[in-house]
């Protein structure tokens, strides 16, 4: 019987929580067990119930404590958990100090589909390893601890699939946002619901756009600056 892993999300923004959840759940092996908000919902959580969590997805950014702080109090406490950060900060002495904590790896966002199902891939990878294994020989430790393997060179683009950038997850998540929307949509807006950046949302528009799946029009902000609004045709 395969192993289901135990999956800690540790993120403010409830929309980005569940976007990672989805991401995670489509990988076999896996299941989101809570979405904390806070430094003290994630500990009230681990203290009922860490020996269910394998993997914890922290944000370096939350409300009543930094990341980093939160990783080393998770380390200290927890030792058999693997952490992996998932969050916009891009500084290098934040990576190099979560790095020294020993994360098992570290995502900037917004996160694309193929790069966390890469990260889940190799944590079953390397937990089934470890598991099978009393001794390890050189040349297997290498192999599990080879954590950025060259990439290959992605075959022929089937037909219907989507072309590089635009992932399904994420551009379903933009059509239901959009959907709901009651007006036009900036790229601003549409990177703010759905926590992502400014040009990633507005690739995902011009993209709906080139499909004729939404239409663009151009508007004038408070400044006086012509902007672009997006709707989905009827």
């Amino acid at each position: 019987m395969n192993k289901t892993h135990g999956v800690l999300i540790i993120e403010d923004d409830f929309r980005i929580a569940e976007i990672n959840r989805q991401f995670v759940e489509q990988t076999a092996g896996f299941k989101v067990l809570h979405e904390a908000k806070t430094r003290a919902e994630a500990l009230a959580f681990l203290a009922e119930h860490a020996g269910q969590i394998n993997l914890v997805l922290l944000d370096a950014y939350i409300p009543d404590a930094t990341g980093l702080e939160l990783l080393w109090e998770i380390r200290r406490h927890y030792r058999h958990i693997d952490i992996v950060m998932v969050t916009a900060a891009k500084e290098v002495d934040t990576i190099q100090e979560a790095l020294r904590g020993g994360v098992f790896d570290y995502l900037i966002k917004p996160t694309q589909s193929e790069r966390m199902a890469h990260m889940l891939d190799r944590f079953l990878k390397e937990r089934a390893l470890l598991e099978q294994k009393q001794e390890m020989s050189q040349e297997e430790l290498d192999r599990a601890l080879n954590r950025h393997p060259a990439v290959a060179e992605p075959p022929p683009a089937a037909s219907g699939s989507l072309p590089k950038g635009i992932d399904r997850l994420t551009l379903d998540t933009v059509l239901g946002t959009m959907a709901q929307a009651r007006e036009p949509q900036t790229a601003v807006d549409l990177a703010k619901a759905i926590g992502a950046s400014r040009s990633t949302a507005r690739r995902y528009l011009e993209y709906l756009v080139a499909q004729g799946k939404a239409c663009a029009e151009q508007a004038y902000g408070e400044v006086g600056r012509p902007e672009r609004r997006y709707r989905l045709n009827p």
